[in-house]
């Protein structure tokens, strides 16, 4: 295929993903809502009504203060505030920003060990991918919660005690990476098992091209669909265990609540009355979730030659 013929079927294929995401409205109802989610979680110290972290601006008098279309609530606070006097809209700004962080940072870690591992099984065989792909296999056997708490327990028995807050949520994207490569290495495996058999591969080793500049160059490039539906559909699982752990009390501290940690809060005031506490954070973490699974769904689907 001729370069000119390959500029053409890349700017078809592209046409065909915007007509297909225009098309879909539930992919475009999501990128919305993803979107604001996202600008509202970086633009929180701008448009937040208040500070959360800044535990000096917090008033203990605010605290349990119900949202303000109800009895007793007060209008600088929209959503009402929790046990401490923060304010919950701002709360969930700045929280979801964490959940952002840790499922960005945790998705690329995975992505990076699963597909260079992926890479290598499929390249090499042998003992190689096979010593690879039972390490996978045996991974595969316990939860993904399991490993990532694992991880978590083991990587701050290690810190010291006046360090584990300080690098609370470098430990929390370690162990919700650590415990996603999986999937990116069976997936990318078995594509580049495919590709290493192939005309233009056999090519390159011929006129003496090295082993990793064939996976770099070549073999890599044609293995990345598979990976970026994988990526977007694991977004949605990573911010879900950052959730859980916090949920759990070991994720990110409480002076730096994610939308985990504020359900934590808010579920120990459930039965009180005080239900803002937990159901405004838990629906913000139920839409972004949703919103980035609906994108991941329309992806795979926009990616399948087999449905166009």
């Amino acid at each position: 295929m001729t370069s000119r013929a390959r500029t053409f079927s890349a700017a078809l294929s592209e046409s065909d993903i915007w007509y297909s995401f225009w098309r879909t409205p539930s992919a475009v109802a999501a990128a919305i809502v993803t979107l604001v989610i996202v600008l509202c979680a970086l633009l929180s110290p701008v448009i937040a009504p208040h500070n959360p972290f800044d535990l000096a601006a917090l008033d203990i008098m605010d605290a349990n203060t119900p949202p303000a279309w109800l009895a007793g609530g007060d209008p600088n606070f929209l959503l009402g505030t929790d046990d401490q006097g923060r304010d919950i809209l701002s709360a969930i700004f700045y929280g979801s920003r964490v959940s952002l962080i840790v499922g960005f940072a945790s998705v690329l870690f995975s992505l990076a060990l699963g597909v260079s591992l992926g890479l290598i099984s499929g390249y090499a065989g042998g003992r190689v991918d096979a010593f690879i792909m039972r390490v996978a296999d045996v991974q595969l056997s316990f939860p993904a919660i399991l490993i990532a708490l694992l991880v978590d327990g083991v990587a701050r028995g290690l810190l010291p005690g006046d360090r584990q807050d300080s690098m609370a949520l470098y430990v929390l994207i370690f162990s919700i990476g650590i415990s996603g490569w999986v999937q990116y290495a069976r997936t990318v495996r078995g594509s580049t098992m495919v590709e290493r058999n192939k005309e233009y591969v056999q090519a390159a080793r011929l006129i003496g091209i090295g082993s990793a500049t064939i996976l770099r160059r070549h073999i890599l490039p044609n293995v990345l669909g598979p990976v970026l539906v994988i990526a977007t559909i694991h977004l949605a699982i990573a911010i879900i265990t950052e959730a859980t752990l916090s949920f759990l009390g070991v994720g990110v501290p409480p002076t730096a609540p994610s939308l985990g940690t504020l359900i934590r809060i808010g579920n120990s005031y459930l039965f009180s009355g005080m239900w803002w506490i937990s159901i405004f954070p838990g629906a913000a973490l139920v839409a972004l979730v949703l919103a980035v699974n609906l994108l991941g769904d329309w992806l795979r689907d926009a990616l399948n030659p087999k449905l166009r």
